[in-house]
Order: C-alpha cells, then structure tokens, then sequence
C-alpha cells in the first residue's frame, strides 16, 4: 500500500493549522489509546506543535505497562518452580515485579525464554517434551485471537506440557474507567487503530452516548494522526460527539468477526488488575473451562511474595492521564531505560520510554 499521501508535509501543515484556527484559546484534553500512537505522536514531535491549551495525554494503551505487580510477580513464581520453562515477549522480561524480574530470574539460572509469537512456545513445548513450557499472555484484543489459536492448535496435536497464563485485557472497560475517573478530564479520545481491527467500532461507542466524549480511530502515520485530532476537536467544539473510523484502509466498522470468533471459543471474559486503575469487572480474560488443561494458574499452584509496588514510581497516574511521564519525579532520573523502575519506561511502547526516547 502507498502511504506517500499520508506522510504528505503540505497536507500534514495544512492539518495543523486548522487545530490551530479551531482550539484558539479553549484547553482540549486529547488521550490516546494505545502505545503505538504514543510512539507515534513523540516521533513526530506533535506534542510541541499542538496548540497550547490542546494536550495530548497517554492512556492505558501499553499492555505491558498495564500488567499488575502481582501478575508478573505470579510469572516469576512460576520460573522458580522446578521442570517451568517460562516463555515471554521481549518487553516483559525486564519489567520489574516486586523484588525480581524474569530478566533477573534467567540470570539466575532459570529457565526463562524470549519468544516472537505463542507459536513460538508452543514449538519450544514439542522440543522440551520434559518440561512444561508456561507461555505468559498479555495483551489486548490484537494478540488475544493468536494465543486462542495456539491452544486450539495445541489440542488438536494433543500437546499436554504447553499452558498459558493469561492476563489479556480488553480495552473498552479501562475507557469506561477513566471516562468515570475524578481525577481525569478526557475531552477526546484517539481510539485503537489495532485493537479495533479485530473488536470494530461497536464495544466504543459507549464513550459518546453515555459520556458524550468523542472518539475517532485513526492509523499511526502523521496525517492519520492528524486527521483524528482535527475530527475530535470539531466534534467537542460543536458539541456532536460521535465514534468515528478515521482508519478505514485498516479498521472496518464490524471489526474481524472470524478473529473474535476464536477468542471467545478459548476465552471469556473476568475480572482483571490493571496497574493504576485497579481492578476492572469483564476487563480481563481467562481460559474456558473446555481448555482448563492449558491454564497454568489451574495447572500450577504456586506460592506468589507478597506484592510492593516501586516507591516513587507514578507509572499508575500516567496510565490513567492524571500525569505527564516527565512529571514523575523518578523520570530521567532514578528511573531511565537502562535502570528502569516502573513499566512505562521498559516497554517500547511505553508512555515514559517514549517522552524519554523523544523529548
């Protein structure tokens, strides 16, 4: 696909000076959902050029950032126990659980191992026929059609040492709780370009009907990032908040009903923690009772430390928009991607790893 027109400096100019014209001197307060476009709006440096009552706040769009202590404490428990071969994405190995990390539990002499994708596990299983292979989900509903697959793939080839342990969290409810949130004044939402390529608009519109907030999906190029705040800011100013797909060479209104199918033939939806905003009801997913064989929790008891959260670290307030990463006072301080203290800033999708990468 062409993207030249998207990239296009005369039009991306164009956008920013009707933002301009329209915010004049009202303060809009614009969150974007998902960490790509967080690494998006800093690479471009929209931050800087956006009007200055018009800011552009992260949300909880990073799935590693938003993963709770106790999680990836659970996940490390796991990698102590004798014949538990742990396998992870790359981000999660360095995010700092209470007193460990599993980056720190391979250093140890654990079995701990970076994976590009769940079939990459459940590979890894088939080869270490004597160990059980823990694969550690987490994400949103992008990744969660993958992993149902995977298990899926894994009862029909009868592989019995290959689980998941699942903290997949779906977005629609966090919005519901920062929508609700005191301490937050969301005036716009940039909506998931990913996440809606599999859930479409439909689980959103919520946000417009029950909190007349606006929300727009759009691409992660500079005129689809444009272009979905220009749409927000017309829509609070004339005071018509409605969902709209900005993204449609991507995102169709229906979503990807065959990738949801899958999902919810594996999952259905819990309760779930999420760093910052605690627990949220039907945010979170958990393996059917059908596949209950492949459910680490339900497969292995484990005794899990009691959880502490990192002292300063205000990871939990830039997830929920109460923040700026450079507000915390750890921030390029005692907290940087070489000594990270909270997720924000081990993630590449990180808000703090982002402000840090292009600040």
């Amino acid at each position: 696909m062409d993207l030249s027109s998207f990239r296009d400096p005369k039009l991306a100019r164009e956008l920013i000076d009707r933002i301009h014209r329209l915010v004049g001197n009202r303060r809009i307060n614009l969150m974007e959902v998902c960490g790509t476009h967080t690494v998006s709006i800093g690479r471009y440096g929209f931050r800087s050029i956006m009007p200055e009552g018009l800011r552009l706040l992260s949300g909880p769009g990073c799935p590693v950032c938003v993963t709770a202590n106790r999680d990836i404490d659970h996940a490390i428990a796991l990698a102590r126990t004798e014949g538990i071969t742990v396998a992870t994405f790359g981000d999660m190995m360095r995010v700092p659980g209470s007193t460990s990390s599993l980056a720190a539990e391979k250093s140890a002499g654990r079995d701990v191992r970076i994976v590009y994708s769940p079939l990459d596990a459940l590979e890894l299983a088939t080869e270490l026929p004597d160990r059980n292979v823990v694969f550690m989900g987490v994400g949103f509903e992008t990744t969660t059609p993958a992993i149902a697959a995977c298990i899926l793939e894994a009862a029909s080839r009868g592989i019995e040492n290959f689980s998941v342990s699942c903290v997949h969290k779906t977005t629609p409810p966090a919005l519901r709780a920062i929508a609700n949130d005191p301490e937050t004044t969301i005036d716009g939402f940039i909506l998931p370009g990913h996440v809606c390529t599999i859930t479409g608009l439909a689980p959103f519109q919520f946000i417009a009907r029950e909190f007349n907030i606006p929300g727009v999906v759009t691409g992660f190029e500079p005129v689809d990032i444009l272009t979905g705040i220009d749409r927000l800011v017309e829509m609070i100013i004339s005071g018509t908040p409605a969902v709209e797909n900005a993204y449609p060479r991507s995102v169709r209104d229906a979503g990807n009903p065959v990738a949801r199918s899958i999902a919810e033939k594996v999952f259905e939806p819990c309760s779930a923690t999420w760093r910052g905003l605690g627990e949220i009801a039907h945010s979170g997913l958990r393996i059917r009772e059908d596949y209950a064989r492949y459910d680490a929790r339900r497969r292995f008891a484990v005794e899990v430390e009691p959880t502490r959260e990192p002292h300063g670290c205000r990871c939990g307030d830039v997830l929920r928009g109460v923040i700026a990463p450079t507000q915390c006072p750890l921030f390029g301080r005692a907290c940087t991607p070489e000594h990270p203290v909270g997720p924000c800033m081990v993630s590449s999708e990180g808000s703090c790893a982002a402000y840090f990468r292009y600040r």
